[in-house]
């Protein structure tokens, strides 16, 4: 059984390492028909640990877990849950924040 859960384990000691809050790192794990979907939530003050510039950190921790995920035959995706009260603008805000046609609709 620790065979199938070796991923989630593995990102759990990637992250409490990588980040100054070890303490609130969760990793829940789900398996579907598209494969494994691994969720991780963190503290809010480490995500900036977590994205790394440009994204660079997350990508090299996806990678990483697709790694563990090809040795035991599974097909691993991690998904990083923004914290509550995040200020990052989402896909509605983007359109909404570039002005033109779209703001217009929108105070109609």
């Amino acid at each position: 059984m620790a065979k199938t859960n070796s991923d989630q384990e593995f990102l759990e000691f990637l992250i409490k390492g990588l980040v100054d809050n070890p303490e609130d790192v969760k990793v829940d794990r789900k398996v579907d028909e598209m494969g494994v979907l691994l969720s991780l939530k963190v503290n809010p003050e480490d995500m900036g640990q977590i994205i790394g510039r440009e994204g660079s950190t997350a990508k090299a921790i996806r990678s990483l877990v697709r790694i563990v995920g090809l040795k035991n035959n599974a097909r691993v995706n991690l998904k990083i849950e923004e914290p509550d009260g995040s200020t990052r603008p989402t896909r509605e805000n983007k359109t909404a924040s570039t002005g033109g046609e779209e703001l217009e609709e929108l105070k109609l």
